[in-house]
């Protein structure tokens, strides 16, 4: 199948790798470069702090302990891997497809189809995630505690949505702001949890400091498998950093702002997420924290300082829609590239006059109200149950991602692509040892029994989903990669 694929306008969007010649995608015309540097940095700590630190870092340090820290800094090391492969692909050829579009250019559309719809896949239970987040946080005040939980859901995603589709101005302001309010917040924390350990002020009964963790059974006091089954849960929490990737399609100059952008993901990654759970630790008894409420509301919350834990829960509620506005805007990025090479709805790829390619955008909302229906239902556990799926389309989506980037080694000692300067290092070790550990998150998922392993167990069922729904759509995928203009 000829890797030339064609608008209705006749616009050439792939180039025949074979012969050298640069690879375009029709998926990146008629975006805005509206996005400027602070845009792209604060997108990328947007998304190295998320959900997945504010409200999951709760229940996990219930489950495994202080040696939680241990587990975000093993998977902040493979996200940064992700990241930088990401970022020199991005460097080589920006798109607003972003890992779609490579995939297509070095495996194909079959590898654009795969990635695209496991793309999609993370992003559509991952919204589901982040409304009931949402909701779960406005229970914290009093004022909303008698309104059911799937109607502050609907309302979460109505409001978010309404701004996603203004224009990516509006998207990068709002995440700008988000960022800034999260970033803000940790280093608040940070500063006064260190205060609290070096004078030993009392926290809710307890003396903060070494002792908090040796009396109650040390790093490991439920031993070292809840900490390894914990994984899976912490790669969601990473699972934004990619998203400056599909941003800098929409960004002048992307090959000046993403490399400090992408390398100050890895200290941020340290100093936020293993910090702030040492910290965590070192104040309260790991029992004192639980999944329903996030910890950093709990600290505050015991420490009982007037409106601070308001403040914080007020905080963590942006870092729920600060992510839910993430996925809609990456997953409509990605749909259209897909729609216009025939492997999406037809409807994904279409844009406003913003530039905003709404239909991909509402696509994922849809998914979102099938999320609030599952808050109706199922309350208690439609949080727990999405992460599940969401990790699932994430290890599928980073593996993508380093494929990509293998293949793009590959064709560089081949003389076919050149290599920008900003490079995965140790290539193509790095890439290898990723996909291992992808693959054993896979295995733990399914060590962990319950909701995880069912999860692991449907992997079979959403392959078969993805080959059927490849025959459905490769006659047009054809048609279209021949050069024949879309229905």
């Amino acid at each position: 199948m000829s890797d030339r694929t064609m608008t209705a306008a006749e616009t050439p969007i792939a180039g025949t790798p074979e012969t050298g010649s640069p690879h375009v995608d029709a998926g990146d015309a008629g975006y805005r470069k509206d996005l400027k540097s602070r845009h792209i940095n604060m997108i990328a700590i947007g998304g190295a702090i998320g959900t997945g630190l504010f409200l999951g870092a709760g229940g996990r340090m219930a489950n495994a302990g202080p040696s939680l820290f241990i587990v975000y800094a093993l998977c902040g090391v493979f996200a940064f891997f992700v990241v930088r492969a990401l970022g020199e692909l991005v460097l080589y050829r920006p798109s607003s497809g972003a890992f779609v579009s490579y995939a297509r250019e070095f495996m194909g559309e079959k590898g654009a189809y795969t990635a695209g719809w496991l793309y999609f896949l993370n992003w559509s239970t991952t919204a589901v995630a982040d409304i009931t987040a949402a909701a779960t946080y406005a229970h914290f005040w009093s004022m909303f505690s008698d309104i059911p939980q799937w109607v502050l859901a609907l309302i979460a995603l109505a409001v978010v949505l309404a701004a996603n589709l203004i224009s990516v101005k509006y998207f990068g302001e709002m995440e700008f702001w988000f960022a800034i309010i999260k970033v803000a917040a940790l280093v608040i924390f940070m500063l006064v949890g260190i205060y609290l350990v070096a004078t030993q002020h009392e926290i809710g009964g307890h003396t903060p400091g070494l002792a908090t963790i040796t009396d109650n059974g040390g790093i490991f006091p439920n031993g070292m498998m809840p900490m390894l089954l914990l994984i899976q849960g912490v790669v969601f929490a990473y699972a934004s950093v990619e998203l400056c990737g599909v941003a800098a399609g929409e960004t002048e100059n992307p090959e000046k702002i993403m490399p400090k952008a992408i390398n100050s993901i890895m200290w941020r990654v340290g100093l936020f997420y293993v910090g702030s759970v040492v910290l965590l630790a070192l104040l309260l008894p790991y029992t004192a924290y639980s999944g329903d409420q996030s910890p950093f509301v709990t600290v505050f919350n015991k420490l009982g300082i007037p409106g601070g834990a308001d403040a914080m829960n007020l905080v963590v509620l942006t870092a729920a829609l600060s992510s839910l506005n993430s996925g809609l805007y990456s997953t409509g990025r990605i749909l259209r590239s897909m729609s216009l090479s025939g492997s999406a709805p037809k409807f994904t790829g279409v844009m406003n006059k913003g530039g905003v390619p709404y239909g991909g955008i509402l696509l994922t909302a849809g998914f979102g109200v099938a999320g609030v229906f599952l808050n109706y239902v199922m309350p208690g556990e439609a949080f727990e149950l999405v992460l599940n799926f969401a990790s699932i389309g994430i290890i599928g989506t980073w593996g993508m991602i380093m494929l990509c980037s293998l293949l793009f080694w590959h064709r560089s000692k081949d003389g076919r692509v050149t290599r920008p300067g900003y490079r995965l290092p140790w290539a193509p070790y790095t890439q290898l040892i990723t996909l291992v550990f992808l693959a054993s998150v896979l295995v733990l998922m399914w060590m962990d029994g319950g909701i995880s392993r069912t999860t692991v167990n449907l992997v079979p069922v959403i392959a078969l989903a993805l080959v059927g729904g490849w025959f459905v759509v490769r006659g047009k995928v054809r048609k279209i990669a021949a050069g024949w203009t879309q229905d």
